[in-house]
């Protein structure tokens, strides 16, 4: 008999309702080959755009109900949630508009030219949908990185069906969304088949293995991240595995914006690092900060600050337990010290904090290595350094991460030779994305966003927000010699559909034909 799925309230441990049984493999195949029987259905660009913003506008109708579920199952409060809801549709929004663009398919023609050596032939490419995605639902973002995510929005406006294995933490939600999302595709005369969802450990094994599964994406750990990507390297016939599995999200504080600001960077890193009770993916999770007085002034205003944050619920006790074990393995290190003890706040509540330690003792492997590894919840670790020497052996040690920051003066950003352009130069190997003067937490739904690092933040080189997502769920065809009345629509001479492409070498735009 299949295990029951039980939605679970956070604050208190208890649960709350019976929402579904853990779908068995038989039940993983059914909605798998039911989303495959309907792909040809997103085939018209027009239905797709449509879909995605009838998808946002039932989900924003819907808003008290997805708000009060999501709450109820993750506690991270109505405001939050609020923001991320608006973020969800604005999301599903944007690639509306990507689809209408067109530009994502990449057209590319180039004529035959007989004067190359060797001679060209008619070549004329394309990008199509590769098929069902399996969409693997992230625990601390029941809507933007969950059901109606990005990873969802993405691949329905590339073209793919999509199956999500929902997140134990929020199957109440997940249940919610997706039927709202079956509702979009049923008022466009959708096949609701397109968009599936499953419960359950093995049930997320069975997808990732299933045959007519083309691509998946998943938000999570480097542990369960990794046991997925290898199972989809494992199959018959391999998958892309998009996956982002950890994040540190270093920053480096020089010595000069210390000095000529400490306290307000103590206080921001405080508010970073403490949002969403330190269970953003983007937490500023280690900071290498100057020894000496200016760095002891930005210590003392992070103190202070995160002394008055409030505990708060993570968004489960399994998390919590981690967290609070994690800490004390951290904790007991030598010469580490806590000037804000991390830790239990309440039966069901965890206390921010931060821990110092110095920089020399991550500078060789050893003990302390630990602390360069991301310990969900809301700590950071707070190296100091005593000269660019420490900053560099710390940096080299580093994994991948989603985004790296440098904290400079205003004079250091006037010297295009100085130190701070040596820094960036240090930390654009190791991030997807470098902020300079910023906080990490928040990653804006923009054309030229990247969420993805170099590995085990990311498993691959794409991105999981901005238009360019759709990007994962596409394959390049050429067509070579093909008659005129054989090529698809978006490749024929006369360009019927309008699109964006490059005809031998050439940007060119063209609007469809009036008279059809």
């Amino acid at each position: 008999m299949s295990a029951p799925v039980w939605s679970v309230d956070p604050r208190t441990g208890k649960q709350r309702e019976q929402v579904a049984v853990e779908a068995t493999a038989d039940e993983v195949d059914r909605v798998v080959s039911a989303a495959h029987a309907a792909r040809g259905a997103l085939a018209d660009r027009t239905v797709r755009a449509a879909l995605l913003r009838t998808a946002a506008d039932l989900l924003d109708a819907a808003r008290d109900v997805l708000v009060e579920a999501a709450d109820a199952e993750t506690a991270l409060g109505p405001a939050r949630l609020n923001g991320e809801l608006a973020r969800t549709t604005y999301q599903l929004r944007s690639f509306a508009d990507v689809v209408d663009d067109g530009g994502f398919l990449d057209i590319r023609i180039d004529h035959a030219d007989p004067a190359q050596t060797p001679p060209w032939p008619d070549l004329r490419r394309h990008k199509v949908p590769l098929g069902v995605v399996a969409v693997y639902a992230a625990s601390n973002f029941p809507l933007a990185f969950s059901v109606p995510g990005g990873d969802t929005a993405s691949a329905l406006a590339a073209g793919c069906p999509v199956v999500v294995k929902a997140h134990p933490d929020h199957p109440v939600t997940s249940e919610l969304a997706a039927a709202t999302l079956r509702r979009a595709a049923e008022r466009v005369g959708l096949p609701t088949e397109l968009i599936g969802v499953v419960h359950g450990f093995d049930a997320g094994l069975d997808l990732v293995r299933h045959p007519l599964v083309a691509a998946a994406g998943f938000t999570g750990s480097i542990r369960g991240g990794r046991a997925l990507f290898d199972a989809a390297a494992a199959r018959p016939v391999p998958i892309p595995f998009h996956g982002e599995l950890g994040s540190l999200n270093p920053v480096v504080v020089t010595e000069a914006a210390a000095a000529e600001r400490a306290e307000q960077l103590g206080a921001g890193l405080a508010g970073s690092m403490t949002l969403g009770v330190g269970q953003f993916c983007t937490k500023p999770g280690f900071v290498l900060a100057p020894a000496g007085e200016t760095g002891d002034r930005l210590v003392t205003a992070l103190t202070d600050a995160v002394s008055n944050t409030d505990p708060g619920v993570l968004l489960d006790h399994r998390m919590r337990d981690a967290f609070l074990a994690g800490i004390l393995e951290r904790a007991e290190l030598p010469e580490v010290k806590a000037p804000v003890t991390p830790g239990a706040g309440s039966e069901h509540t965890v206390s921010a904090g931060f821990l110092t330690v110095p920089a020399r003792l991550l500078a060789t492997e050893g003990p302390h290595d630990i602390l360069l590894e991301e310990c969900f919840g809301p700590v950071t670790v707070v190296a100091r350094y005593d000269d660019d020497a420490d900053i560099t052996a710390v940096l080299s040690r580093l994994q991948g991460n989603l985004t790296a920051t440098v904290q400079i003066s205003a004079a250091e950003a006037e010297e295009a030779d100085g130190r701070a352009a040596a820094l960036l130069a240090e930390l654009t190997p190791l991030a997807g994305r470098v902020l300079v003067n910023g906080w990490p937490t928040g990653v804006a739904v923009a054309p030229a966003q990247h969420h993805g690092g170099p590995y085990p933040a990311t498993t691959s080189t794409s991105t999981s927000v901005g238009g360019t997502a759709a990007e994962r769920w596409l394959r390049p065809v050429t067509y070579q010699d093909t008659p005129a009345a054989l090529l698809p629509p978006e490749l024929r001479e006369d360009n019927p559909l309008g699109l964006p492409r490059r005809v031998d070498g050439v940007r060119e735009q063209r609007s469809p034909d009036p008279t059809g």
